[in-house]
């Protein structure tokens, strides 16, 4: 079968491996049916991401369909898949949080992933897609990144919502912060991303980063602020827009230090939320929210690419990324 393989920094090629014809005891063999492409991906590309050993076969949000009936599976049944793969017995794993595992490794990161025809997963990182489409299936992962980080806020109707960054995991964010019934606002600093949010999606309260906005209605801040931004410098200028008795939630990931004045943070009595990946409720969230019709997976969809086109393709989507939202290679299978 090809595997779409990041063999190193810059080049990517659909490489030749055997298709898998057995899966380890409690795996399960599942025929890829769509592939979403997220920032991971990208950075993989680009050589930008910290965790990672080349040559790696990405792909981490996945659809597919069950090989031969197994673990309680049966053949051509569509799962999502949960790409995060757990050790189950550290302290996280014990305590019900797998999805910051110790020694977690993540498909398409840590461990090979699944651009490719066939790949074996645990049994209990299925979840049925009963009703969904592979396409919109492939993109609960992406989506429930977010409803994990609005889950963990504990966010309340009516709560003022500020998500700064508007990419993917943003207008994910936002989207699930919307429908726990926030007046959701948006910050980026680019006036195309925002002018996308309002036209597929609705938004009305934008704002361009480092314009000002503690103004008017909004001078007393935000109950709840994501960052989705990925950089530090944003998340810094987050903490003087927090509203007294705020909660700011990190969903992206720097490498860098962030600081803070400590005066002004335990005025207002902060509390800082880290959120890192996804559990199996939130991935049955965005199920419901999607087979409901509460989130519109076409405006979401961007572009299907098949995987033939690929090794052309994804530089230039790397490139135009700010102008899409979700690029989805099927079939694959």
């Amino acid at each position: 079968m090809l595997c779409g393989t990041c063999v190193e920094p810059g080049k990517f090629a659909l490489e030749g491996r055997p298709k898998p014809v057995s899966a380890p005891e409690g795996w399960v063999l599942v025929d890829i049916a769509a592939a979403g492409l997220c920032g991971t991906d990208y950075h993989i590309l680009e050589g930008k991401h910290p965790y990672l050993n080349y040559p790696r076969v990405i792909g981490h949000e996945l659809s597919g369909f069950i090989t031969e009936d197994a673990a309680g599976w049966r053949a051509g049944d569509l799962v999502v898949i949960n790409p995060y793969v757990s050790c189950g017995s550290c302290r996280a794993c014990q305590r019900g949080k797998p999805n910051c595992c110790m020694s977690i490794e993540v498909l398409g990161v840590h461990r090979d992933g699944g651009l490719c025809a066939r790949i074996a997963v645990p049994a209990s990182n299925l979840y049925a897609a009963e009703g969904l489409r592979p396409e919109q299936a492939a993109m609960v992962e992406f989506l429930a990144i977010g409803a994990h980080a609005v889950s963990r806020s504990g966010i309340a109707k009516g709560d003022r919502v500020l998500v700064t960054g508007a990419g993917p995991i943003g207008l994910g964010t936002a989207l699930f912060a919307r429908l726990e019934g926030a007046e959701v606002h948006l910050m980026d600093l680019s006036p195309a991303r925002l002018e996308q949010a309002r036209r597929l999606f609705d938004f009305e309260h934008l704002h361009i980063a480092g314009e000002p906005i503690l103004e008017g209605d909004l001078s007393d801040g935000f109950d709840l602020i994501f960052d989705a931004t990925g950089n530090a410098k944003a998340i810094e200028a987050g903490f003087p827009l927090l509203a007294h008795g705020s909660s700011y939630v990190l969903v992206s990931v720097v490498k860098d230090q962030i600081t803070f004045e400590d005066a002004e943070f335990h005025k207002r009595e902060t509390r800082i939320i880290g959120s890192r990946n996804a559990l199996k409720s939130d991935f049955e969230r965005v199920m419901t929210a999607i087979a409901a019709g509460d989130i519109d997976t076409e405006a979401l969809l961007s572009e299907r690419i098949a995987l033939a086109d690929l090794p052309e393709r994804f530089p230039l989507l790397a490139k135009e990324r700010d102008e899409l939202i979700k690029a989805v290679v099927m079939p694959l299978g």
